[in-house]
């Protein structure tokens, strides 16, 4: 037996129903909702387009969650010498649980997400730990580090879509996670000298080692060099490993979202692809993959979707994650069902998740480069 069906086997498996929990349920204050699309607006005219081709029944839940996270990354990211911002937003939190959100549109917002979804608490409390890694300047030693800060920032925000998607098992759950860390390590792939020239280094500090680079002196003085490129190729074939282990579980996904998924995995992958054809010197630009490129990928994200099979031997899944997908079983099991929704949207659609990665890292540039010119 793999470790994910012993987790599954402990925890035990939660029956399928299908009865519909989707937006139309929600109640959305009208100003509130519109208040969290022009954040979207705002911050992000890729990831708002995308959120207008989600399923109807995910699309308000999607806005929302982006909202909140949108608000909370600023708030830490944003944050002065004397200020707590992580003791803020887990008094917010608390207060979105207990259903009694502060007076701000986004928590309204969430608060009636998480009322509805019963979203577990735990991966909002990741994320924002992962948000106070980068604040705090974590380093990372090994790639298990790696996949630890991986998991805060990209793996939960793939649970919490699973989880509104509906599937809520602990394989599915752990697919979405590992593609969220696997989008992550793609990010920081391409975005070595950006991080670089903040004072960051992401990299695996003892590949570096291993490679003959010591990492303070060459964050001293960024340069490419054949030593970081090959760091850099080693942590997108951990990626493309993560991609791979992840694909299987979207053939669990509804039908209305696998399609989506799927994009979001072929066309962030491809970014790897790409830094791989340029000579992976992502240390003096940044990589992206064209307009033609991703429309070819989402075509044939369409033909694909519908042969993947659910993996007939289940992966271990990646030990980052686990408490990940311990803790949504937990409250799936106290929830005492799973909800599961019906094919009723049309089927190509652009990667919500592509697009959120996407705009946490373009508002992050957009940060960085306004303080280097204040």
């Amino acid at each position: 037996m793999s470790l994910s069906e012993n987790l599954a086997h402990t925890l035990g498996q939660p029956a399928v129903t299908d009865t519909p929990v989707g937006p139309q349920a929600l109640n959305f204050d009208s100003q509130d909702l519109q208040a969290c699309v022009s954040m979207m607006q705002g911050g992000s005219k890729t990831f708002f387009a995308a959120s207008r081709l989600l399923p109807p029944r995910v699309r308000s839940a999607a806005i929302a969650l982006y909202a909140f996270c949108r608000v909370a990354d600023d708030l830490v990211d944003e944050a002065q010498a004397l200020d707590t911002p992580l003791d803020v937003l887990q008094i917010r939190l608390d207060a979105i649980y207990s259903g009694t959100p502060h007076d701000h549109v986004e928590d309204h917002a969430l608060s009636l997400v998480v009322q509805q979804y019963k979203l577990p608490r735990h991966l909002l409390d990741a994320l924002i730990e992962g948000f106070a890694w980068d604040a705090g300047g974590r380093t990372y030693d090994s790639i298990e580090d790696l996949h630890a800060y991986g998991a805060r920032v990209a793996g939960c925000v793939g649970a919490m879509m699973s989880w509104i998607m509906g599937p809520k098992s602990a394989d599915t759950l752990a697919r979405a996670c590992e593609l969220g860390v696997a989008m992550q390590l793609t990010n920081i792939a391409r975005d070595v000298g950006h991080d670089a020239r903040i004072g960051r280094l992401y990299l695996p500090r003892q590949w570096l080692r291993q490679a003959g680079v010591d990492p303070q002196a060459w964050l001293a003085q960024p340069s490419f060099t054949p030593a970081i490129a090959g760091v850099i190729d080693r942590l997108l074939d951990e990626a493309d490993r993560l991609y791979k282990q992840a694909h299987s579980g979207i053939a669990e996904l509804p039908p209305d979202c696998r399609a989506a998924i799927c994009a979001a995995s072929m066309i962030y992958a491809e970014i790897g692809h790409q830094l791989r054809r340029e000579g992976l010197d992502s240390v003096n630009k940044r990589t992206v993959v064209s307009t033609p490129r991703k429309l070819m990928l989402l075509a044939s994200a369409w033909t694909q979707v519908h042969w993947i099979r659910v993996a007939e031997h289940r992966p271990t899944p990646l030990a980052a994650i686990l408490d990940l997908v311990k803790g949504c079983q937990a409250t799936a099991q106290q929830s005492g069902h799973t909800a599961y929704f019906p094919n009723r949207a049309m089927p190509q659609r652009v990667a919500w998740m592509l697009d959120l990665f996407e705009r946490r890292e373009a508002e992050r540039l957009d940060r960085n480069a306004l303080r280097q010119t204040a």
